[in-house]
């Protein structure tokens, strides 16, 4: 049987303060996590749900580095943005706070020096990335590379976007530094390092035997981390920029963004109530994290051992992360500006905030990546919200004015089909608590939606507008039940549409009715006036699409025309003649070409030299496909030291070059040469 709790604490991952929030963020974390928390409150439970700004991320100094300004005008620009975003979407946060907080600074150097003292951390002299140019550690998301894993040449040293794998700087291939474009050399540094190795057996039966309900690629993330072995990381970073670690010696040193950033949830627990103890180390309280799948690690291993070492937390009951929300077929790209911001969907769809909210909860990638399109969200909101919600309730509302003068009917006498109506509305409730309780979000948004359907069906088989003329007491049972489920109705789709759900209870004049009565044979008595029916919703017309479209067209063709602008990479740097003479190039033929499996870059090439036939791992396969390489003449380099990628020995590396849009080409022989014949 399920444990009950007193409490619920529902955290939302931090969104980075360096941009605005998009449809991915909201499909992702924050639209699940309202329907969670308004679906609580609504059962009468104590629910604090805490989010805000995550204001100390490498990302915000690489936006105030481009821009010009400080890190702080960065942050206080966005937090505004994002918050404002969210209030007007009906995001109900009880508090949207902020990690630059005099609260955050406080809480998270006591969590820091609580473990400092307790002897939780060790210290480390590494030798760690530095860039002479700009004379500063580069911390990882400043160092960018080739991931090792898929050939990505755009990846960066704590993160691959492409394959979504987690790295470390010193896996990247050929890194070079993200401020200057420089070559960073390694220079020592002292950092202090929670060692999750120390916490892997309490991890294992915490998640891998105490939490086999939690979704799968969530149990399956922890699974594959615990089983690779957990390493000691790092709490600390070389920055200007964030909260400095409490504790003589490390000047110059910050908290790690990822020790900093979950310790937010807890600071804004306590900017909300001064009970804030009751919700963090109370083991009747239920913590649950809603973040997407990027951050799994953090929450399920990272902050959990955190709170272990600390002592006195409770941990999460559930981790619910979604997968990723595409745009169009690919992928969303802050970056690329490939992407619906929230605050200027809002501004360009004025009222139809529940549409949105709508859209993504029906199409959320609960468990595997999904696309938004904008057919899609027309067609989503003209068949279902327009033709099958907003109809049913208007129906209900305009022939009850017409009939009974906006007086709500008695009920009378229930025919066979009226209780087969109302017992398959009585079985909607359990499903709908039963699918949001164990977050699938998606199927309770379908059973909250069956009663405006079934309503519909129920309108359209009983026909009160043919019956009135022949048996106006049946039409006053007809239309009561309509009422009822319009009651119902108002109560199901509050956690998805509250926008909505208010509305329909203006129209039926009455005040929320609470979950708990869902159901209730009689929610509106006999002779209870309802208001003044209006639509609930408004068709979109093609045009507001193409208007969408083309506004995407235009970001993919300003991004192709600054790609074709790009300059040209600086010389890098002198190399002498003898350094040259060492690189023995040959003209090579490829024999045979093959993908890698669960890779989309990388092929697998077995080359003639001239002097042996080897195997090389080349990151092209986005750009030739294996049928067109076979035969062909490149040259490749064949004494460059062999790695290994994806289990795959790779001997040598194919001479390519990359033009300003990314394309890249082979280098070729103007005509056949044979094999082995060296380039210099």
């Amino acid at each position: 049987m399920a444990k009950t709790f007193k409490r619920y604490l529902i955290t939302s991952a931090l969104p980075y303060a360096n941009g605005p929030v998009h449809i991915g963020h909201l499909a992702g974390v924050y639209i699940p996590s309202d329907i969670y928390a308004r679906y609580q409150r609504l059962r009468g439970r104590d629910v604090v749900w805490v989010c805000g700004s995550d204001e100390h991320g490498v990302p915000i100094t690489i936006k105030a580095r481009k821009e010009g300004v400080t890190p702080q005008q960065i942050v206080d620009r966005y937090h505004t943005l994002i918050g404002e975003s969210f209030r007007r979407l009906g995001i109900s946060f009880d508090i949207y706070s902020r990690t630059t907080s005099p609260t955050h600074a406080r809480t998270a150097s006591e969590f820091f020096r609580t473990l400092y003292d307790a002897g939780k951390f060790i210290e480390r002299t590494t030798e760690q990335y530095y860039d002479q140019e700009a004379d500063t550690f580069l911390a990882d998301r400043y160092i960018v590379g080739t991931c090792p894993r898929c050939g990505n040449e755009r990846a960066y040293g704590d993160q691959c976007e492409q394959c979504g794998s987690t790295l470390s700087p010193d896996e990247l291939i050929d890194p070079h530094s993200a401020v200057s474009g420089s070559v960073p050399v390694k220079r020592e540094t002292k950092h202090w390092y929670l060692p999750l190795d120390q916490y892997e057996g309490f991890l294992r039966e915490w998640i891998l035997d105490g939490h086999k309900e939690w979704k799968s690629n969530v149990y399956g993330q922890c699974k594959s981390w615990l089983d690779g072995g957990l390493q000691p990381r790092a709490v600390s970073r070389d920055l200007d920029w964030g909260i400095p670690v409490p504790v003589e010696g490390a000047e110059g040193k910050v908290l790690y963004v990822w020790f900093d950033a979950p310790i937010g949830y807890i600071s804004a627990t306590k900017d909300l109530t001064p009970e804030w103890e009751r919700y963090w180390k109370d083991p009747e309280t239920k913590m649950v994290h809603f973040i997407g799948k990027d951050n799994i690690v953090f929450h399920c291993i990272v902050f959990p051992a955190m709170l272990r070492a600390h002592g006195g937390y409770i941990l999460p009951d559930n981790v619910p992360a979604n997968e990723f929300l595409n745009l169009e077929g690919e992928k969303i790209s802050t970056s690329r500006n490939w992407a619906v911001w929230l605050h200027e969907y809002l501004d360009e769809f004025p009222g139809k905030e529940d549409v949105l909210r709508y859209v993504l909860c029906a199409n959320a990638p609960e468990s595997k990546d999904n696309d938004f399109t904008w057919k899609d969200f027309q067609a989503r909101n003209n068949n279902e919200l327009v033709a099958v919600l907003g109809n049913f309730v208007n129906r209900a509302l305009v022939l009850t004015h017409k009939y009974f003068d906006g007086s709500t009917p008695a009920l009378g006498t229930l025919t066979d089909y009226d209780r087969l109506t109302l017992e398959e509305l009585r079985s909607i409730r359990p499903s709908l608590e039963a699918n949001i309780e164990n977050y699938r979000f998606r199927e309770a948004l379908r059973d909250a939606m069956n009663y405006a359907r079934i309503g519909n069906k129920y309108l359209a088989d009983t026909e009160p507008w043919k019956v009135v003329k022949t048996d106006p007491e049946r039409v006053r049972t007809i239309l009561n039940v309509a009422l009822q489920i319009t009651a119902d109705l108002s109560v199901a789709i509050e956690p998805f549409l509250p926008f909505t759900a208010e509305k329909i209870r203006r129209m039926l004049a009455v005040e929320s009715l609470g979950w708990e009565r869902l159901g209730e044979a009689e929610l509106l008595p006999a002779g209870h006036r309802i208001g003044e029916p209006e639509l609930l919703f408004e068709k979109i017309e093609d045009e507001a699409v193409e208007a969408q479209l083309r506004k995407l067209s235009e970001t993919k063709a300003a991004n192709a025309d600054a790609e074709s602008k790009q300059q040209a990479d600086p010389q890098k740097d002198t190399i002498s003649f003898e350094d040259f003479q060492r690189m023995d190039i040959r003209v090579s033929t490829i024999l045979e070409a093959q993908r890698v499996a669960k890779t989309k870059k990388l092929l697998r090439l077995t080359v003639d030299t001239g002097i042996d036939r080897r195997e090389i791992v080349s990151g092209i396969a986005e750009h030739y496909t294996p049928e067109e390489l076979v035969g062909k003449q490149v040259l490749v380099l064949v004494n460059l030291a062999p790695r290994e990628l994806k289990g795959i020995l790779s001997q040598g590396m194919i001479l390519m070059a990359e033009d300003a849009s990314g394309k890249l080409r082979l280098l070729q022989p103007d005509e056949t040469t044979a094999n082995g014949a060296v380039v210099g």
